[in-house]
């Protein structure tokens, strides 16, 4: 009989959160922040968060990109796993959403180690090359354009290094025969995951952590 794991419950995820992924008073207070200035709040979990530090830590990632920045919940969680000499570079469209991230990476902080460009994600995409290689890519911005942010990555992360992204799951529609969801969003990121598993590049897993990340490793050699 295959094990399919114990199912996420409210006790659950508390457990983890409480345990493994405790907000400071900084990231508490973000979302409603954020929100109150117009913000969706759509941002990754705690748990996700933590999520992100471990994974760095394990690939040593030194510098890394994030393709989404929001109001900078995921960019302090994942600048906070760098090394005092590491960087994050943010790339996010909206002006707002700029401001906000950089004003709460300078309260964390973090203000030597990340920088945030205004600018279409795939536009700064193609002029990164000098700045390359990067040890991870974290994709959580426009869902129909992932696939060509993927295309993108896998010509600036090191073989060793990580691409993930987030929302994998769809609101757990991916898997649906007959989703109800927005069926753009979902094909989006069906295509997403079919290149992340199918990729000859990638060794890759959809994990199902809040809305699911795809994580992928490049191969080496």
């Amino acid at each position: 009989m295959v094990m399919k794991g114990t199912p996420i419950t409210e006790e659950l995820f508390d457990y983890i959160v409480d345990t493994f992924a405790r907000e400071d008073d900084l990231l508490r207070t973000m979302p409603a922040e954020a929100h109150r200035r117009g913000v969706p709040m759509i941002h990754i979990s705690p748990e996700q968060g933590k999520f992100l530090q471990v994974l760095m830590n394990a690939a040593g990632v030194r510098k890394a990109l994030e393709i989404g920045s929001l109001f900078g919940y995921s960019t302090i969680w994942m600048a906070r796993a760098l090394p005092a000499d590491g960087k994050l570079i943010s790339l996010e469209v909206n002006p707002l959403h700029v401001q906000l991230t950089s004003e709460n990476v300078k309260r964390a902080g973090l203000a030597e180690q990340v920088e945030v460009r205004q600018g279409k994600a795939l536009d700064l995409l193609a002029s990164l090359d000098a700045e390359a290689p990067f040890d991870l890519a974290f994709l959580d911005a426009v869902k129909d354009e992932y696939v060509a942010y993927l295309d993108q990555v896998l010509r600036l992360v090191r073989p060793g290094g990580l691409i993930i992204g987030d929302n994998a799951s769809a609101n757990g529609e991916v898997w649906q025969s007959a989703p109800s969801g927005n069926g753009s969003y979902i094909r989006a990121l069906r295509a997403f995951n079919h290149r992340m598993a199918t990729d000859p590049r990638l060794t890759s897993l959809l994990v199902p952590i809040s809305d699911g990340m795809c994580v992928g490793v490049v191969k080496r050699g």
